[in-house]
């Protein structure tokens, strides 16, 4: 006797609103260093999941704070930071942030012939469904981009077992534009929340007078994408050198 299979109803979906943000460690562009300031932006938007690049932890310059945690804190969710650049007590890296249960999958170094690059790795569970989050930031040098966008699409990152056909987002500070050659090795694997969600996507980079689309955020395994900008305001002009780019997707 064959047993008859149970409906459940329409599969529930959540909407979602993740932010990539270069925040300068925290230095704006009036040359102030405020970490409260740079959460006060975040916290204007309301992410569920943030990236966040150039981030101090204990360096002089920046008065010794973990900026990390004093973002996360002010904007009460968990964090996870991974160091690029590590001098005695000094750290510089980027984190991940989010009010859902985050678990760490991998925090490592990329390929890197200039300035050392990290990339960070979570399971972040959205109301039930894992979603596997990456962030990162990469290089200066063309050379260093092209190896480090190819090492993320490798086995031990977005290529890993545990990512393929679940829901992944990547987010980061890509010192890329759509031409070249680091963005396109990505956007091959990945759809570009600017480029489907359509209308004309505006550069990020320079804050004052944004010229440059370098902040990306791609998708991949099921998101629907919805909404993207990047968020342009008095606050975010001055707040870093970067604006803040928001994508809304469906999980």
């Amino acid at each position: 006797m064959i047993e008859p299979v149970e409906d459940t109803g329409p599969v529930a979906r959540r909407t979602i609103r993740i932010l990539s943000y270069n925040v300068h460690s925290c230095v704006g562009t009036d040359k102030r260093l405020d970490p409260g300031r740079v959460a006060d932006m975040i916290a204007q938007i309301s992410p569920d999941i943030i990236g966040l690049q150039e981030l101090d932890v204990g360096r002089k310059r920046s008065g010794g704070i973990d900026q990390a945690e004093a973002i996360a804190s002010l904007l009460k969710m968990d964090f996870q930071f991974h160091p690029a650049l590590s001098v005695k007590e000094e750290r510089y890296g980027d984190a991940l942030l989010t009010a859902f249960p985050m678990r760490l999958r991998r925090a490592g170094a990329l390929a890197s012939i200039g300035e050392p690059r990290g990339a960070i790795w979570a399971d972040i569970d959205v109301d039930g469904q894992p979603v596997q989050v990456f962030n990162t930031h990469l290089g200066l040098l063309r050379r260093d981009r092209l190896r480090q966008a190819e090492e993320l699409v490798g086995p031990g990152w977005l290529g890993h077992p545990d990512v393929q056909g679940k829901p992944t987002i990547l987010i980061g500070d890509f010192n890329s534009i759509p031409s070249s050659a680091p963005y396109r090795t990505l956007a091959a694997r990945m759809q570009d929340v600017r480029h489907h969600a359509g209308g004309l996507a505006k550069p990020t980079f320079p804050s004052r007078f944004p010229l440059l689309r370098l902040d990306h955020i791609f998708v991949s395994g099921g998101p629907r994408i919805l909404n993207s900008e990047a968020v342009e305001n008095p606050l975010a002009r001055r707040a870093s050198d970067h604006l803040p780019l928001l994508a809304t997707v469906e999980i």
